[in-house]
C-alpha cells in the first residue's frame, strides 16, 4: 500500500473518531505519560481512567512517588493489577531521581535502562512527551500493520513477526508530528478490533491473555492484600491460605518470590509490606 494513503486512512480516522479526551493526551509531562504507559500495560483504558488521576493526586511527581511506601504504593495501586508494575513505576522514578537528576532522559537507551521500561514505553513516551519520532510498536499499532499489509497472514507460529513490522512503522512514520501518528495508529487498531476479528491474531507473537479468577496472579493478590492488614508470621499465612484450599507448596513458593521482589520483607519473624 502507497505510504501516503496509509497515512490518510489512518490520520483521517483519528480526526473523526480519535480518543481525544484521554487525560494523559492533554499533557506532554514525561512523568504523567510514564505513569499511564505502565497502567495501560494489559490493562483496559475504562480501568485505567478510574486510576489515574487517583494515582497522580497520591504521587503527583517523581520525587514523591521515588520515596513512596510500599504499602501506600499498592493500596493506590489496587484494581490495576499486575503489582509488580507498581513497584518498576517507582524503581524508575527512584532512579531519575539518582542517576538523572530528577530530568527525563530523552534517549532510547537511557529509558530502556530504567526498570520496567522496554521498546513501547520508550517509543511512547519519546513521541507523546518529547516529540521525537522513533519506531515502537505495542498491540494496537501491532493490528494496524498486519491488517494492511499482511492481509494473507497464517494464525499461530506462522504468523507475522514484529522483525517483518519495523520496517513498515518505520517506512511510515510521521516524523514531524510522531505524538499524533502514533495516537492515531493505536485508534485504529482499537477501532479494527472492536469491528474485525483481531488482526493480531496474525501476529507469531499473539498470546491469549490467562484469566484472573483461579490464576496465581488471584493468590499473589490476595495474599498481599492479607499481609497490607498487618505483619503476619509466616506459619499464620501459610494457615490462612492452605485453609482456603490452596496447596501448602503453592504459598511457600508465592512468599519466597515476593520477598525476592521486594514486596515483604521479615522482620521479627513476622512478615510486612515493604
Amino acid at each position: 500500500m502507497n505510504t501516503q494513503r496509509f497515512r490518510n486512512i489512518i490520520l483521517n480516522h483519528h480526526a473523526a473518531h480519535g480518543r481525544h479526551d484521554l487525560p494523559w493526551r492533554k499533557t506532554r509531562d514525561p512523568y504523567r505519560i510514564l505513569v499511564s504507559e505502565i497502567m495501560l500495560q494489559q490493562t483496559q483504558v475504562a480501568r485505567v481512567l478510574s486510576k489515574y488521576e487517583e494515582f497522580l493526586k497520591a504521587f503527583p511527581t517523581l520525587e514523591a512517588l521515588a520515596s513512596a511506601s510500599t504499602a501506600k504504593l499498592l493500596s493506590t495501586w489496587k484494581g490495576l493489577g499486575y503489582n509488580r508494575r507498581a513497584l518498576n513505576l517507582r524503581r524508575a522514578a527512584e532512579e531519575i531521581m539518582s542517576k538523572h537528576g530528577g530530568t527525563f532522559p530523552r534517549t532510547a537507551d537511557a529509558l530502556e535502562a530504567l526498570p520496567g521500561i522496554g521498546q513501547s514505553t520508550r517509543g511512547a513516551i519519546m513521541a507523546f512527551a518529547f516529540g521525537i519520532a522513533t519506531p515502537f510498536i505495542e498491540t494496537n499499532i501491532r493490528a494496524v500493520y498486519i491488517h494492511h499489509f499482511f492481509k494473507g497472514a497464517k494464525t499461530g507460529k506462522e504468523g507475522v513477526t514484529d522483525k517483518e513490522i519495523a520496517p513498515l512503522i518505520e517506512r511510515t512514520l510521521h516524523t514531524k508530528d510522531p505524538r499524533t501518528w502514533y495516537y492515531a495508529l493505536m485508534d485504529y487498531g482499537v477501532h479494527l478490533k472492536a469491528t474485525m476479528p483481531n488482526p493480531s491474531r496474525k501476529s507469531a507473537h499473539h498470546a491469549k491473555q490467562s484469566p484472573f479468577k483461579g490464576s496465581n496472579r488471584e493468590m499473589r493478590s490476595h495474599m498481599l492484600q492479607f499481609i497490607m492488614k498487618g505483619p503476619k508470621g509466616h506459619k499464620d499465612i501459610l494457615r490462612h491460605f492452605v485453609n482456603q484450599g490452596f496447596p501448602s507448596t503453592q504459598v511457600e513458593k508465592n512468599l519466597e518470590a515476593l520477598q525476592r521482589e521486594g514486596f515483604v520483607s521479615l522482620k521479627r519473624n513476622r512478615l510486612s509490606i515493604t
